[in-house]
């Protein structure tokens, strides 16, 4: 950022008072613009023991599978986004359930939030950012396929779970969480 967005002068990186980073602060008026990660949020849609996976039409990772995934727009909450992008990009209609994993990716700026979400039906169809769209049974995992890793650890998580009877009625679970490496490509 080189010129402020309230006043159109130019911008200076320093420590504000009362902060203790770096920001960037306008010269003349005095704003100041925070950077914050942006959220990513979606969903592990599930319809009987099969889920659901994208293949990325758009860049970055064209062509790999991804769990129905984007970014969380202004005025909608976590879990709203996750159902809108389930429906955008895999043409499905969920029922949004608990958060299940919360990822950092400081690298890229990023948080990725996915949540358990059931399917009222087997009806999808690939969105203008889906290739294509298919429920996968675990043992047909393109597992070497996978676009990123928030959604291969995610997917391990859930299907560890899953076999461990996590999700069995009343049992409680807390959410996945870690950092993810710039070394783990994202």
């Amino acid at each position: 950022m080189k010129f402020c967005s309230h006043c159109a002068a130019p911008i200076s990186i320093k420590i504000p008072a009362d902060d203790s980073r770096e920001r960037h602060v306008c010269d003349s008026c005095g704003s100041i613009h925070y950077f914050n990660p942006r959220n990513v949020v979606g969903s592990i849609p599930v319809f009987g023991n099969q889920v659901l996976l994208c293949r990325r039409a758009i860049e970055p990772r064209h062509g790999y599978w991804t769990l129905p995934a984007g970014f969380m727009e202004l005025g909608e909450s976590t879990s709203t986004g996750a159902a809108r992008e389930t429906h955008e990009e895999a043409g499905a209609v969920v029922q949004i359930g608990p958060l299940y994993s919360l990822l950092n990716v400081p690298h890229a700026e990023q948080v990725h939030l996915f949540y358990l979400a059931s399917m009222n039906s087997p009806n999808f169809q690939a969105g203008e950012e889906s290739l294509e769209v298919a429920l996968f049974d675990e043992r047909d995992i393109p597992w070497d396929e996978i676009a990123f890793p928030t959604v291969k650890q995610t997917l391990e998580w859930f299907f560890a779970d899953r076999a461990a009877g996590v999700f069995d009625a009343g049992n409680e679970f807390s959410v996945r969480s870690r950092d993810i490496l710039p070394t783990e490509k994202i």
